[in-house]
């Protein structure tokens, strides 16, 4: 079987991608439900802090935190084993997401008229989560939460007046989100459970072949019809 790639960096640094040459022990539920609080906590809030304590963003009125993540939080840090809170879903599932509520909400502000525009928004929010639905499930980067991501251009004020500078913020709190995850998940779990796709399963032994008894009354028969 091939080396995996992470086994060939060194082990101070392949820890903290998720790499382990042995299996990780489980820990308890009481275990598993005090950690996820610690990260998620301590996620979230590094996250708020970059928003809300930078002027760079508090200037461009940049909210301190895109509402989706918190649900996001629920999965990198809650069900950290789960495809679906996997670096690749959480990243490029929020960011194809972002990309479609802009673009469709912005295809719906073409209206003749405010008035017509305003009416229609419930519509470029119902059609940008449907077609990031789509798309995520065609890139494999299925990620819940990135659905509410493509729902907010059209259903909120605050993130419609940041236009398309919503991609870089979502970018951002993407990457920031996955490696506060690397760091504290990793301190007593194991995070990443794949990069791009799960490890294919390991193949079946064939069983071992069970020899035919032997039938003992045959052989005797044989034994006693053979001349001596």
């Amino acid at each position: 079987m091939a080396t995996p790639r992470l086994a060939r960096l060194p082990r101070w640094i392949s820890h903290w991608l998720g790499y382990r040459p042995e299996a990780v022990k489980p820990l308890s539920k009481y275990e598993v439900a005090l950690w996820s609080f610690i990260t998620s906590f301590c996620g979230l809030s590094v996250v708020q802090a970059i928003f809300n304590y930078s002027d760079y963003f508090t200037e461009r009125n940049v909210p301190g935190i895109i509402a989706s993540y918190g649900a996001s939080a629920v999965l990198v840090f809650g069900a950290i084993e789960s495809p679906l809170a996997q670096p690749r879903a959480l990243v490029f599932g929020h960011f194809f997401s972002a990309l479609i509520g802009v673009c469709v909400t912005k295809l719906f502000s073409l209206m003749p008229d405010q008035a017509r525009f305003e009416s229609l928004r419930w519509l470029a929010a119902s059609l940008s989560t449907a077609i990031a639905i789509v798309v995520m499930q065609l890139t494999g980067t299925t990620h819940p939460p990135a659905g509410a991501t493509a729902l907010l251009p059209a259903t909120s004020q605050e993130i419609w007046r940041l236009s398309w500078y919503y991609l870089p913020v979502v970018l951002l709190s993407s990457v920031m989100l996955m490696l506060c995850a690397l760091l504290f998940n990793n301190l007593h779990r194991r995070y990443p459970a794949f990069w791009i796709a799960p490890a294919p399963p390991k193949p079946a032994t064939p069983p071992t072949p069970v020899p035919a008894p032997i039938d003992v009354s045959l052989e005797e028969e044989k034994a006693a019809k053979s001349p001596v």
